[in-house]
């Protein structure tokens, strides 16, 4: 079953090439990207993956801050744990203190955005980088330096913008393969496989 869903996703006969060569020449890694409506519904998928085996370092959350002016909001560091002050703080705190990678960023027409796992690491290449591709944000600009498609992004930055939360399982082909079943008990608004080159 595996090795029919490896050809499906990648195409040819990927599968033997795996077992014959150590694994697909390109694309190595893989991304299952999904959208949430709902904190609550995010933080149960990464419960989720967690059961599943799948490895946290692996995998990352972005969250636009919903707070508003009337109410305090602050972001701060102690010690080596990020942690937020405000109406989402149980839930970014959970997330920040599960998951490797923490930040908060000020996007042109994000407002803040709230990031856990590799994706930090992936908007701040981009950040730092002197050229970003076309028309894409810093976020757009890291999500499509792992491989994921420009109308994709766009898609991931409008929804972020509503208020949705997105979740990235960013590994191995064969490793986000078997994420599908945790993927597909969640409350997810949408879910979308990508073979990423990063």
């Amino acid at each position: 079953m595996l090795r029919e869903e490896i050809n499906q996703l990648i195409g040819g006969n990927a599968a033997e090439q795996w077992e014959n060569e150590g694994g697909p020449s390109k694309p190595e890694l893989s991304a299952v990207v999904a959208l949430y409506k709902t904190q609550s519904a995010a933080e149960e998928t990464v419960r989720a993956l967690q059961r599943s085996g799948f490895g946290l370092q692996k995998l990352s959350i972005l969250g636009k801050d919903d707070s508003t002016e009337a109410a305090a909001v602050g972001y701060y560091a102690t010690g080596d744990r990020m942690k937020v002050l405000g109406k989402s703080a149980a839930f970014w705190d959970g997330v920040w203190g599960r998951l490797s990678g923490s930040a908060v960023f000020l996007l042109p027409g994000f407002g803040p955005l709230l990031a856990a796992g590799p994706v930090v690491g992936w908007i701040v290449g981009a950040l730092e980088s002197p050229t970003v591709k076309g028309s894409l944000s810093a976020l757009g600009a890291g999500l499509f330096s792992i491989g994921l498609p420009e109308d994709s992004i766009i898609e991931y930055e409008t929804q972020l913008k509503a208020g949705k939360y997105v979740v990235i399982a960013h590994d191995a082909l064969v490793e986000v393969i078997k994420t599908r079943e945790a993927f597909a008990a969640t409350a997810h608004q949408g879910v979308q496989e990508h073979a990423c080159c990063a």
